[in-house]
């Protein structure tokens, strides 16, 4: 049984190339040489975490971490091209080409002293103190980020039964679940990142805090929560995400109007065609923009603002800019979504009302606007949501396609506006 988060114990099990899988090939040849260097050199050093978890579970890992017993001052004498970044905890980074590595000492437990610090919430200030591998792995938050691999002996060594997890298909704190979200809260977004992504179920003790705990994400600086769902939505995973923000509890304080999206059968199919797209676009590698990932979160609250302002008597475009403006300072209450994605949020709905616009100039216009292309995969989004009409998708699909004479035949005759039925002269 684990004792609690400040002392857990682990019973090491050193887990055999015969018994993992995994081979030394699978590593990139950046990590491979800081991991050899830093042996060779007579300092323990093992590719951690993330990594041996991804591969572990038959992912292909973003990026290669090491840890060592080496300080970051012997990391940077052995190494050439790294750097030491970091204030909270000193860390190293290689450069190689176009990869960068990641060497973290390992850390030993927070002590109570001057180099460890809370805040009144129990949240973790300051924290810098170096320490053996074992305490290195107490202090990970889940078992399966809890996993040292040595590429040279091709064997992993497992403190906390993470191996066991993973073939289990189960996702489990290190620690007390409860002391670990107090100390960082967002401990509770990683747990419902990683088994979204991983396909791993919460175990139970792991899940039973998170409800009660979430107000917690509230002290968290806006930055970092703001990082952490962006990772949450861009993991390839990002529908799954959504779904168990909702279940556990947690979007109430993030995305507060995800009820109101998801309440609602069309905005409903709107956000789950365009989750779903992103998580195609990451899989494939494909770039991803943040801005028209939050405009496609956002759509229907602005949507529904539209349309009541427009019943209440307000004018078409002024009534949709009030209504984005009211909705992202809603939104800013909560989850604080940087301003510098306003303009691509606020041109891509600015122009959905302009695709109805199929005659005249305007049509040539709106192709020629920067964001065009993004616009016009936003509208696909509508149309395959049932919210526009499909026929106004395809003609703007097939207007792209054909030439200029061809275009200028494709456009819709504008409809005059009817007479009133007015009084009839005498002759």
């Amino acid at each position: 049984m684990r004792r609690s988060a400040k002392a857990p114990t682990g019973k090491l099990r050193v887990v055999p190339g015969a018994q993992h899988g995994l081979h030394a090939d699978a590593i990139s040849a950046c990590a491979l040489r800081v991991t050899k260097t830093l042996q060779e050199a007579g300092f323990r050093a093992y590719i951690v975490g993330g990594a041996v978890r991804d591969l572990l579970v038959g992912n292909e890992p973003k990026d290669f971490d090491v840890a060592t017993n080496a300080t970051p001052d012997q990391v940077r004498r052995l190494i050439r091209r790294s750097r030491a970044i970091g204030r909270r905890f000193q860390i190293v980074h290689v450069m190689c080409h176009d990869e960068v590595v990641e060497v973290t000492t390992f850390r030993g437990p927070g002590r109570e002293d001057a180099q460890q610090q809370t805040d009144e919430h129990g949240r973790l200030t300051r924290d810098n103190v170096f320490g053996t591998i074992e305490e290195d792995a107490a202090r990970r938050d889940f078992t399966v980020n809890a996993l040292y691999y040595d590429p040279v002996k091709n064997e992993v060594l497992d403190y906390f039964d993470g191996v066991a997890d993973i073939h289990a298909k189960r996702l489990t704190m290190i620690g007390d679940p409860a002391t670990r979200y107090r100390e960082d809260p967002v401990r509770m977004l990683r747990a419902v990142r990683f088994s979204a992504k991983l396909g791993l179920d919460l175990d139970q003790a792991t899940r039973a805090p998170i409800r009660d705990l979430a107000d917690l994400l509230l002290n968290v600086p806006e930055s970092r929560l703001f990082d952490e769902i962006l990772k949450l939505l861009l993991s390839g995973h990002a529908h799954a995400c959504v779904a168990r923000l909702r279940t556990e509890g947690l979007h109430h304080d993030l995305l507060p109007l995800l009820d109101l999206i998801l309440d609602q059968p069309q905005g409903e199919r709107f956000i789950h065609q365009s989750l779903e797209n992103t998580d195609t676009r990451v899989r494939d590698g494909k770039p991803v923009s943040t801005g028209f990932l939050f405009a496609s979160l956002l759509w229907h609250p602005v949507l529904d603002e539209w349309k009541r302002r427009q019943a209440a008597g307000e004018k078409l475009m002024p009534a949709l800019f009030e209504s984005m403006s009211a909705i992202l300072e809603t939104q800013r209450k909560k989850l604080a979504i940087p301003r510098r994605y306003d303009a691509v949020m606020k041109e891509i709905w600015a122009l959905q009302p302009r695709f109805e616009q199929r005659s005249g100039q305007r049509p040539f216009r709106l192709l020629e606007h920067p964001r065009f292309r993004a616009a016009y995969d936003f509208m696909l989004l509508r149309a395959d949501s049932g919210e526009l009409d499909e026929a106004i998708a395809d003609w703007w699909t097939d207007f792209q396609k054909v030439g200029p004479e061809e275009r200028e035949a494709m456009l819709v005759p504008e409809e005059k506006p009817k007479r009133g039925r007015g009084r009839r002269r005498r002759p």
